[in-house]
């Protein structure tokens, strides 16, 4: 089991990255801001789940411990699989997630692609007994910025959205926040409008 990665990021594409480590090089699925959160040459640190099925051995990271065990949460749940779970984790990050949770507020879940009111009814009931497990945040390594904003409309076309969706919303926010904003401010603002507009 690969539970910690630290090494080179090799190559950045739109929803993983590949880190170099010792001469190889391993593919890891990572949320968006993680993605905005680096650049090509950069030294990395993540904590990893490896997801094992039949056909595949994935590898997902994260920057924090917290991250890493909501994700492993939210695949306790029937019907999440590690595509839905990042997903979740790319919208809200651990503690919004609990904040949602424990304020039964399902349109916060709703924002997500693919859930509705019944999937994001299901997961309350369903975390509200794991909740505890994920409500302490736990500081991870710290990334320098980079990218641009090409990189945050492939990161939400990953996530689920149009293209041309995507494009709008990036250039409406990079509007209003300035061509000079961190790539992972105008993502995080993108999300919310795009979660706004669902």
């Amino acid at each position: 089991m690969i539970s910690f990665l630290s090494g080179t990021v090799h190559r950045i594409a739109a929803d993983h990255l590949v880190v170099l480590t010792y001469g190889v090089g391993r593919k890891v699925h990572v949320t968006p801001d993680t993605l905005a959160g680096t650049r090509h040459g950069a030294e990395i640190e993540l904590v990893t789940s490896l997801v094992v099925r039949e056909d595949s051995m994935t590898l997902y990271g994260f920057t924090t411990e917290d991250e890493n065990h909501t994700f492993d949460v939210l695949l306790s749940i029937s019907g999440i699989g590690p595509r839905l779970a990042m997903a979740i984790l790319s919208v809200m990050g651990p503690d919004e997630l609990a904040a949602a949770i424990t304020n039964q507020n399902a349109d916060a879940l709703t924002r997500v692609p693919g859930i509705g009111k019944k999937g994001a009814s299901r997961i309350i009931l369903e975390l509200e007994n794991k909740l505890p497990k994920i409500t302490a945040s736990v500081p991870g390594p710290t990334l320098s910025f980079g990218g641009g904003n090409q990189q945050v409309v492939d990161a939400l076309v990953g996530l689920g959205w149009k293209e041309p969706q995507a494009e709008e919303v990036v250039a409406e926010v990079v509007r209003e926040t300035g061509a000079e904003a961190d790539t992972s401010v105008v993502l995080k603002a993108a999300l919310k409008v795009l979660g706004a507009k669902r």
